[in-house]
């Protein structure tokens, strides 16, 4: 019986009968009787079959295999079953002693290359004069939209009885110290607490023993507030008697970083009542940036006029900048400082990989416990110096610097201050930023001997002679994060009409094409003028919210100048 089409053809009522399977079979299709109405499929005997037919068991049981899904019409369920014995038959004739090499491409920006680029660049670099030396024309943005100035407003005095003694412990380094030092003059000033000058934390990275009038002007810093906020450099005896004389047993708040100043109002208001005397340790990055305008009044009070440095630190430091402006004669006495920072330690712990191979891995190795034993060692954490560069944490080195400088159009004439620790591996990593700038000068190099010995061993006192530096240049480079950049931004904000007169370069862009050996000298060159230009641009901002007022000065410690004094004033009280 023949099977029926499901599908009446058109013009029929009753099916039609398809051909048989059989039929459509390559094998028989040449034994077919052609002219008959009905095809009786011919058997084939063995002893007929034609001489190329496979005559072995397992092919004749292939063919058989073969023939039943043809005539089941199976091909398409069973196809992948079929593909994959084939593949294992074929892979039981592969020798497998040779293994594919499969050859990994870093992702571009991952890789330290920058000498190989200099290399490349050298010649074009030194030869190029098609511009004149950036440093005269460089700040075209500086005044546009209205010049910003100073406008802090002092109180006239007069103070209700104070509600007690505050006393914060400030850590970090320089800058961080500065900013313990700002906020807690701001919470003093909020809460009616008398400000005992702040104590200096003894750091094991920073090693600095120096107190707060080895660093700034106390009698400076007590005047300027003297309105505003009490300031005392020591506690009394009839407080100080309840406590033994001991400040282990003074009650010490441990306040969360970035707390509102509510939290101090609610928390810690009510303890400082009770007690008379409270201290706070540690103290850094203990208030919110966001605060009211009372607040940040007195932080811009405390920032930008009551912390001058030591008449030490300062005549030193005004000095150095006399002799670079005299070194930089042939450019009005213009000079560039680069705040740079790639001292072991601060190579160590970015964990990127520069060109100096298993002597340098050494090194990073020990600087990494040495300072911060087991962090980096510990079990499941994952390290990727490639992402790490890629995303711009790398710090530059002074190469990078000196080839970013070229290529934003200053010269060989240019003299650079170099604001910065001691360099990892000196020697071999400043030689091409000589090269390139062989008018760069250092404090160790402009100050004699005698006159530095006395900051020697004191790292916060050497970084203040460098901040007093960067601040008077016509141009400052920050080419990494952290409190120094961010303090000289405000500051010079402050200094220069609300422009920073900053190059804050865009490092994930500069891994990738310090990690280009194919880009050009013109190229790189365009590359770096959009770079300057975008600092240019974004020399004057004004403070957002979560902005930090000492990076952002303005609107909060400055006004523009076509506004009036009592414009400014009503929105700061």
């Amino acid at each position: 019986m023949h099977a029926y089409n499901r599908l009446p053809s058109s013009g029929h009522s009753s099916p039609s009968t398809p051909s048989s399977p059989r039929s459509r079979s390559p094998r028989l299709r040449g034994t077919s009787n052609s002219g008959s109405a009905t095809r009786e499929p011919v058997r084939v005997k063995p002893s007929a079959a034609r001489p190329g037919q496979p005559r072995s068991v397992a092919h004749r049981l292939a063919w058989v295999i073969l023939y039943v899904l043809l005539r089941r019409q199976g091909i398409f369920l069973f196809a992948p079953l079929l593909y994959i014995a084939g593949m294992l038959f074929y892979m039981g004739t592969v020798s497998f002693d040779v293994v594919p090499i499969i050859r990994h491409r870093p992702a571009p920006g991952s890789l330290y290359r920058s000498p190989q680029l200099y290399a490349k660049l050298r010649l074009q670099l030194d030869s190029d004069n098609s511009t004149a030396n950036a440093i005269s024309t460089i700040w075209r943005n500086s005044y546009r939209g209205g010049e910003w100035r100073p406008c802090i407003n002092k109180s006239s005095g007069g103070f209700p009885e104070s509600n007690g003694y505050l006393y914060i412990e400030a850590n970090g380094g320089l800058n961080q110290q500065r900013t313990s030092i700002c906020n807690a003059v701001a919470v003093a000033g909020y809460l009616n607490a008398t400000l005992v000058i702040p104590h200096f934390h003894f750091h094991s990275i920073w090693r600095d023993p120096s107190k707060f009038g080895d660093i700034y002007d106390e009698e400076i810093f007590v005047k300027t507030l003297a309105n505003d906020v009490r300031v005392v450099n020591k506690i009394p005896d009839y407080i100080m008697q309840r406590f033994d004389y001991n400040m282990s047993n003074v009650y010490n708040f441990r306040i969360k970083a970035w707390s509102s100043i509510s939290y101090y109002r609610d928390t810690v208001l009510p303890k400082l009542l009770e007690e008379k005397l409270i201290r706070i340790s540690p103290f850094a990055n203990r208030l919110s940036f966001d605060a009211p305008p009372a607040v940040q009044r007195l932080r811009c009070l405390a920032n930008y006029e009551a912390l001058r440095f030591s008449n030490s630190i300062l005549s030193l430091g005004e000095t150095l900048v006399s002799r670079m402006k005299e070194r930089s004669a042939n450019n009005s006495g213009k000079y560039i400082s680069v705040h740079l920072r790639f001292e072991e330690d601060m190579v160590a712990f970015s964990c990127c990989i520069y060109d100096g191979g298993e002597e340098e891995k050494r090194d990073m190795d020990a600087a990494r416990e040495r300072g911060w034993k087991g962090k980096f060692t510990k079990p499941g954490r994952v390290i990727r110096p490639g992402a790490i560069r890629i995303n711009g944490k790398c710090p530059l080195t002074p190469l990078e610097v000196g080839l970013m400088l070229r290529g934003m159009g200053f010269d060989k004439t240019t003299s650079i201050y170099l604001a910065s620790g001691k360099i990892y591996d000196a020697e071999r990593h400043m030689k091409p930023l000589l090269e390139m700038f062989p008018l760069l000068q250092t404090k160790e190099m402009l100050a004699f001997p005698e006159e530095l010995a006395p900051f020697q061993n004191y790292s916060s006192r050497m970084a203040a002679i460098d901040y007093t530096v960067c601040l008077y240049s016509e141009v400052f480079v920050t080419t990494q994060g952290g409190n120094f950049p961010h303090f000289l931004l405000g500051h010079r904000r402050y200094l220069y009409g609300g422009h920073s007169r900053t190059i804050r370069p865009d490092k994930r862009k500069l891994a990738l094409l310090y990690d280009n050996p194919n880009i050009g000298w013109r190229s790189f060159k365009r590359q770096m003028l959009n770079i300057r230009a975008h600092s240019d641009s974004k020399g004057i901002e004004i403070k957002r919210p979560n902005d930090s007022i000492y990076s952002f000065p303005c609107p909060d410690c400055m006004c523009r100048s076509n506004k009036t004094e009592d414009s400014r004033s009503s929105s700061v009280t």
